[in-house]
């Protein structure tokens, strides 16, 4: 069985490197019709992926992003192509411009519905599909 072995360092820091992750899940889910179900964990997340033919992980931690995938039989005639599409995938995910934070107003000068807009999103649960 055709393997496929990526690797990419990066500096984004864990919790933005777990967004890339999550974004490419979605990508694949999409484009290529994969199942993906990704599990967070303290230091090191791990993101499951499959469809027939084809069934890997992607680990991601604060430095880097470990892809390893096997391809079977028919898929490993395009193991060139897909590993490269994949790479450029992640290549595109980690130079995409970061969402920069905005600053917060006083409290005491906004008003609720602002506020509540404002608001920080819910914490992701442990283990999610993608």
């Amino acid at each position: 069985m055709p393997d496929i072995h990526i690797h990419r360092e990066h500096h984004l820091g864990f919790a933005k490197a777990r967004k890339v992750a999550f974004s490419w899940a979605e990508q694949a889910e999409e484009k290529f019709d994969m199942e993906c179900t990704y599990e967070e964990g303290d230091t090191q997340d791990t993101l499951y992926f499959s469809r027939a033919g084809v069934k890997g992980t992607l680990l991601v931690d604060a430095h880097q992003f470990e892809m390893n995938a096997q391809l079977g039989f028919l898929f490993g005639a395009f193991k060139d192509r897909i590993e490269s599409e994949i790479g450029e995938q992640l290549d595109a995910l980690l130079s995409a411009p970061q969402p920069v934070a905005r600053k917060a107003a006083a409290k005491d000068t906004q008003e609720p519905a602002k506020a509540a807009k404002a608001a920080p999103a819910k914490a992701a649960p442990k283990t999610r599909k993608a």
